[in-house]
């Protein structure tokens, strides 16, 4: 298990050279999938406390000093591209390969949508809040956990959650299958053994005046149906959600601190672009699956009732996104100014459009963009995980957000379009504001002798055309070291004494690099300072 343990740090940790390992790279770099998981018999199921997690998250995150002074550590979990492999994480799909409008559309899977052929067992149910919800059994014995909207906002949360499973699903994250569904009272029946959960948490036998009372905070359609959002339960032996701190310690493959991978710092700008506010770890779950005959923990997302303009039971809070819902300086200056400082997105106009909520674009700043509160994972993200993030969002074109969008099927015809042109521009917001960040060069390979690559920014209308130098080294893959090779600046693969050769790249800011490694014309590896 150690020799595993030690080729798995060596494999996907971005930080190879030094003490870590003299071998920089290996043969089977880059790495596109992490090796088979190591079996995983039991694991332990646990629950996180939503008020303990927003106290230690606000007040005593683990990497304080890190957090308080912007000095993250390098991101973990990526492949000597600076790429995030596949993993029971994260799989590689939009921005690493084409995916067609069907793909998109299809998200997670459409194969597991409730039978309607005859009544759905209610097994319990719970009447808390505004948007109460039921837990049931179609009659194939599948299990499903139904969602409503609030009364004054058909639509709007149910929409989110279907949208967001496959917008998440696109960009890399295990996320359940959700369905849109429309039912009525009569098709919901009980069973001796369905429970109730009342508002204090006490459970009891439930009833028919339960459901009652329940489908009463509901909307109706004209047609005398509810709606409900339908969640496919995830498959596996569920363990309660993941942090985004530390690992499992009953998990010998999650040896990777959360609050360094990549996939879940970069999760940030993910968030920002979907205005996702409530991004925390209780909406989150591990699942012990098996495949292949292995026996694994896989790490899921899901919850997105709080998705864009919705937060769940009501409209989003004009704050959300914004600030985080516990900060000091704004309360100071709300204090000192007597109420008068009103920043730009508190004065934003929103379209009156209740199956969106409050969504906007024009007051979006990717970069001071807030979640409910703080996320170490988020706050420790480095300029190479929101380049990393902002590729996949940019690979989103207008027609996959609508088409997504259409898949909330959402009754009021402006809905698609207000949240696509908020979606749209938020992305192109994002791709400004990140690859500003870095020198965005990517797609490098070598064809005809010359090393080429496209320019992000340039592609995507965010810069003018410019110039770029190169310096090549021959480099020592035993060592690290490097030594230029003299008249090699053009882009022009030139001969080498060592099978490694690395060519530093600059435009016009000096501290923006990109090293690119090459073991004979494969591209194996790439560095970028900021």
């Amino acid at each position: 298990m150690a020799q595993i343990r030690k080729y798995l740090l060596i494999s996907i940790c971005t930080v190879l050279a030094g003490p870590l390992a003299a071998q920089r790279f290996f043969p089977d770099d880059p790495l596109w999938r992490e090796p088979p998981p190591i079996n995983v018999e039991k694991a332990r199921a646990r629950e996180i406390n939503d008020y303990f997690d927003f106290f230690q998250s606000t007040f005593f995150p683990p990497d304080k000093k890190e957090i308080e002074h912007h000095q993250p550590g390098p991101s973990e979990a990526v492949n000597t591209l600076g790429e995030v492999p596949d993993s029971a994480w994260f799989t590689n799909r939009i921005g690493a390969r084409s995916m067609s409008i069907e793909e998109l559309v299809r998200g997670p899977g459409v194969d597991h949508a409730p039978a309607t052929d005859k009544n759905w067992i209610v097994v319990s149910a719970k009447n808390e809040g505004v948007t109460p919800g039921l837990v049931v059994r179609d009659s194939a014995n599948r299990k499903y956990f139904l969602k409503f909207d609030p009364k004054s906002n058909p639509d709007m949360a149910t929409a989110s959650d279907v949208v967001a499973a496959k917008f998440y699903y696109a960009l890399g994250y295990n996320a359940p299958e959700n369905y849109i569904v429309y039912f009525r009272r009569e098709q919901l029946s009980l069973s001796e053994k369905s429970t109730f959960k009342d508002a204090m948490g006490h459970k009891r036998p439930m009833t028919a005046r339960d459901i009652d009372d329940i489908l009463a905070k509901l909307p109706r359609g004209r047609d005398g149906r509810y709606r409900g959002m339908a969640s496919f339960t995830i498959p596996g032996d569920l363990l309660g959600p993941f942090r985004y701190t530390g690992t499992r310690s009953d998990d010998p493959n999650d040896i990777v601190a959360h609050e360094n991978r990549r996939d879940l710092r970069g999760l940030y700008v993910f968030c920002a672009w979907l205005n996702h506010t409530d991004a925390k770890s209780i909406n989150s779950m591990d699942s012990l699956v098996e495949e292949n005959g292995v026996r694994f923990v896989k790490h899921y997302l899901l919850d997105f009732g709080d998705l864009m303009g919705s937060d769940s039971d009501e409209p989003k809070d004009v704050i959300r996104g914004h600030e985080y819902v516990f900060q000091v300086k704004p309360i100071v200056a709300q204090l000192a100014t007597f109420g008068f400082y009103a920043p730009a997105w508190m004065r934003a106009d929103f379209p009156h459009i209740p199956a969106i909520g409050n969504f906007d674009y024009r007051t979006f700043d990717p970069e001071q963009w807030h979640s409910n509160y703080q996320n170490t994972a988020f706050e420790l993200r480095t300029p190479g995980d929101t380049y990393w993030a902002a590729k996949k969002v940019m690979a989103f074109g207008d027609d996959a957000i609508r088409a997504i969008l259409k898949t909330g099927q959402y009754e009021d015809g402006r809905a698609v379009e207000w949240a696509a042109r908020c979606l749209i521009e938020r992305r192109n917001r994002i791709g400004r504001a990140f690859f500003h960040d870095v020198l965005p060069l990517d797609h490098f390979a070598v064809r005809d002798g010359k090393l080429v690559f496209d320019d992000l920014a340039v592609k995507y209308g965010f810069e003018g055309a410019r110039s770029y130098s190169v310096q090549w080294v021959a480099f020592d893959n035993g060592t690290s070291r490097r030594t230029p090779i003299a008249g090699a600046e053009s882009f022009d693969v030139p001969p080498s004494p060592e099978p490694y050769l690395a060519a530093v790249i600059q435009a016009n800011d000096p501290r923006k690099t990109v090293t690119v490694y090459l073991r004979g014309e494969q591209v194996v590896g790439i560095d970028r300072s900021w």
